[in-house]
C-alpha cells in the first residue's frame, strides 16, 4: 500500500505536536474519540445524517485525492442522495493523542464503498483532527488515503 501522502501528513502533524503542549492522555477523552470514529462509520453505513451532522463540525473540510476541498455540506449531501455509499467498514487500531481541547486520531480502515456507481472499496489510512466544543468532541479536519483492494477497470 502506498503511504507517501499519509507519511507526509503524519510527519507534518508530528512536528506540530512536538512543539505544542504536552499530551494529556485522559482515558475518558481517548475512549470518547475512539467511539466517535466508530459512530462516524456506523452513521455513514446507515445514512444517519443527523448523527453525521453532530460528528462533523460546521467548518469541517477534507482535501480529496484530486485536490478538491470537500465541505461538511457536500459530504452530507452526497450521503443523503446516495452518491456516496459506505456499505461496510472495519477499523484497525486507532491511536489518539489529546492536547487540551484538540486531538488527533489516526488509524487504518478497510471499506466497501461505492461513489457515483463506482466501486471504491479498499484499505487505507486516515487522520482526523478534533476539537472539544461545548464539552463535545467534533471532527474539524480529516485526511487519508484509500488504496483499492482490487484493480479498477479504466
Amino acid at each position: 500500500m502506498k503511504k507517501s501522502a499519509f507519511a507526509v501528513l503524519l510527519f507534518s502533524t508530528s512536528l506540530c505536536l512536538a512543539s505544542g503542549p504536552a499530551p494529556r492522555n485522559d482515558p475518558g477523552d481517548i475512549a470518547a474519540i475512539k467511539k466517535l470514529g466508530r459512530d462516524m462509520g456506523d452513521a455513514m453505513v446507515s445514512v444517519d445524517i443527523d448523527t453525521l451532522n453532530q460528528i462533523y463540525a460546521d467548518d469541517w473540510a477534507i482535501v480529496s485525492s484530486a485536490g478538491k476541498v470537500v465541505t461538511k455540506e457536500k459530504i452530507l449531501s452526497d450521503f443523503k442522495s446516495g452518491a456516496d455509499k459506505l456499505v461496510s467498514f472495519e477499523l484497525g487500531p486507532i491511536d489518539v493523542q489529546v492536547l487540551g481541547d484538540i486531538a488527533v486520531a489516526h488509524g487504518t480502515v478497510k471499506e466497501k464503498r461505492v461513489r457515483n456507481g463506482k466501486d471504491l472499496s479498499g484499505e487505507g489510512v486516515y487522520m482526523d483532527f478534533l476539537e472539544k466544543r461545548a464539552g463535545k468532541w467534533v471532527v474539524v479536519r480529516s485526511g487519508g488515503k484509500l488504496v483499492p483492494t482490487e484493480p479498477r477497470s479504466r
